[in-house]
């Protein structure tokens, strides 16, 4: 079973994603409402999966994603940003996201982009 760090400001995105995960047979070991903590949970947790919001407060998903590769160069994060958000995917994609999921999302975009790892 893979383990997952979501990492979201929005408490409802989070519920949302843990619910969905936990029904595809997910492990969801932690949670984080910003970057500085998803680098501290990734650190702490050291999860298979990060699912990594784009636009959080105090540090976003791209600093955060930056944050944790320079901790560990093999992590698997997957960022999750708002339709026509496209830049900050492309920064993200070439810093090394494996892969991206735009919101609104539904349950099968979710387990087809964890298929492709």
């Amino acid at each position: 079973m893979k383990r997952v760090l979501i990492v979201d400001d929005a408490m409802f995105m989070r519920s949302t994603l843990k619910m969905m995960l936990r029904k595809g047979n997910f492990d969801v070991v932690g949670e984080a409402k910003n970057g500085f903590e998803a680098i501290e949970q990734y650190k702490k947790l050291n999860p298979d999966i990060v699912t990594l919001d784009i636009h959080m407060p105090d540090m976003g998903g791209v600093d955060a994603l930056e944050g944790i590769l320079d901790y560990d160069t093999h992590a698997t994060v997957i960022m999750i940003s708002a339709a026509g958000d496209n830049k900050h995917v492309l920064d993200a994609m070439k810093i090394g996201a494996k892969n991206f999921i735009v919101k609104p999302f539904s349950e099968d975009k979710v387990f087809q982009v964890l298929e492709k790892l």
